[in-house]
């Protein structure tokens, strides 16, 4: 099921002049209406005439979250402000926030992006979608209601939290399409479960989980526990928020929409671009973007791209899911971890949730790595032996994934906090 069929399965030689007509006229807008960028590619003696192929893009400097925010709030902005309709921004939780603003095209052009990004999970105007993302300066929660608007769904605005009256509204008002992170999916499963819902007795048939990496062992989990199928979505606020790629029914990557974005790979040390097939640091290119235009955005998330033909008849590349970030990556005694990769053990486990806690400390000059893991309930038990023999199988296949020893902890069920955004998988005491 396609929502624009036309430039959903563009032929790629037709989808590449289209980029780069796009392109030609992204940097000339930029370099004429942005200072900074006029800034940097005079610095490198590169000017719009300078982009005649989709292969001079490497000319172009990257852009940085830094650069947004030495340039907070608006001067990023391409357009003057009484054009600007509406301004998001990240939580700036590691400085200032980053802004951007959105003319009415961009809106449009979103909503549009979001359609067609639901409409791959199977949303049609029959569909009620119950949308538990954040409402508000994130760009998620606003995204998806507008695109299921436009499909014609009927919305759910409930925004994040309250999961008892998540629960109550979804059996009550029929939910069919669950939209929220996949860690928040897993813990409405989770009460649900508690409170004895059976989500096999509801019309629930989809759901769109983005804005936290997660694994296939996760979808697999989220599939059973609410009987769905599982989409993957990507986005960035920097890009244009939920809807930069979207999952089709095959699961097997996230189609770019690369009428509106271009994609590259690189090497997140040199900056040199990676071929196809290569995993490294993706890096997007907005081609439709009026208000807040972005050259080569560094998006600090490790994935890989692949040019393979989809059975779903999209031409557009895919990208993999997403394993982590350079910048929330872990450096131990000399080894990168993320995340996830103890997600993808936790869940090869019957007798674990996939709910954990990654403590660092240094102990002397030495590095050190704690799991915290949360046993399932029907696991949990005082009989040593049995927790002794459940540590020791995780503690070695932790070892063969990560490459480094760590300390494991069983922790008893409900343990770790849970989150209703964004899961906080990290605790770094290096820092305190």
């Amino acid at each position: 099921m396609y929502w624009d069929r036309e430039f959903e399965t563009m032929p790629r030689e037709k989808l590449r002049e289209l980029q780069l007509q796009r392109l030609k006229s992204t940097v000339e807008r930029v370099y004429g209406n942005v200072p900074f960028y006029r800034k940097v590619m005079d610095a490198k003696g590169i000017g719009p005439a300078d982009i005649r192929t989709l292969e001079d893009l490497r000319k172009l400097p990257f852009t940085v979250k830094q650069d947004l925010r030495d340039n907070y709030p608006f001067d990023m902005f391409a357009v003057p402000m009484e054009e600007v309709v509406r301004v998001h921004a990240s939580s700036g939780t590691t400085g200032k926030p980053t802004v951007v603003g959105y003319t009415k095209n961009d809106i449009r052009t979103w909503a549009q992006l979001m359609a067609r990004s639901l409409t791959m999970a199977g949303a049609t105007r029959g569909d009620v979608v119950q949308n538990a993302y954040g409402y508000g300066l994130f760009t998620g929660g606003m995204g998806v209601h507008y695109g299921a608007e436009l499909v014609g769904a009927t919305v759910i605005p409930i925004s994040g939290g309250n999961t008892d009256r998540q629960l109550m509204i979804m059996q009550d008002f029929g939910a069919t399409i669950l939209t929220c992170t996949p860690s928040y999916a897993l813990f409405l499963a989770e009460e649900g479960e508690n409170k004895g819902l059976d989500f096999k007795k509801l019309p629930l048939k989809a759901g769109v989980f983005g804005a936290e990496p997660w694994s296939e062992r996760m979808r697999q989990q989220l599939e059973a526990k609410l009987d769905i199928k599982a989409h993957d979505i990507y986005g960035l606020s920097e890009i244009i928020g939920p809807g930069v790629s979207m999952e089709c029914t095959a699961q097997q990557g996230m189609h770019i929409f690369e009428d509106h974005f271009l994609a590259e790979i690189i090497d997140p040390e040199t900056g040199d671009p990676l071929p196809f097939g290569r995993q490294g640091e993706l890096v997007i290119t907005s081609l439709t973007k009026e208000a807040f235009p972005i050259i080569r955005y560094r998006t600090r998330d490790i994935t890989m791209l692949t040019d393979e033909p989809c059975s779903c008849g999209r031409t557009h590349v895919r990208m993999r899911r997403v394993t982590g970030r350079t910048d929330d990556m872990l450096i131990i005694r000399g080894v990168n971890v993320f995340p996830s990769q103890v997600e993808s053990v936790l869940l090869e486990f019957g007798e674990t949730e996939p709910h954990y806690l990654l403590v660092v400390d240094r102990k002397g000059n030495l590095d050190e790595l704690e799991i915290w893991v949360e046993l399932s309930e029907k696991w949990f038990s005082d009989k040593v032996r049995q927790l002794e023999e459940i540590e020791y199988r995780l503690k070695s296949r932790i070892a063969s994934v990560l490459g480094i020893s760590a300390r494991i902890k069983l922790v008893e069920p409900r343990t770790i906090p849970r989150s209703e955004g964004k899961a906080k998988r990290v605790v770094d005491r290096r820092e305190i």
